[in-house]
């Protein structure tokens, strides 16, 4: 019994960290900021990050992506 105990640990063991690792892998994939909302923030105001902030990011990034689209309609406007 302990001969069979001696063999399986190390190989559960293995098998466990395999299995954490994907997890962290997992995680790390979730937890890294998207391009956009890095670019949010390199180009965010100090209004726009209490936004961010008292909204949350997904209200945010919605501001933004108007604000955006009100801009290019301007400069649209303006070039005709």
């Amino acid at each position: 019994m302990q001969g069979l105990a001696v063999v399986l640990f190390p190989v559960l063991l293995m098998l466990f960290a395999l299995g954490m690792e994907r997890v962290e892998n997992r995680l790390r994939k979730l937890l890294e900021p998207d391009e956009e909302v890095q670019q949010y923030l390199d180009n965010a105001s100090n209004a726009e990050v209490k936004e961010l902030t008292k909204l949350g990011l997904p209200a945010a990034v919605a501001r933004m992506r108007k604000r955006r689209s009100r801009t290019a309609e301007m400069d649209v406007a303006r070039a005709s």
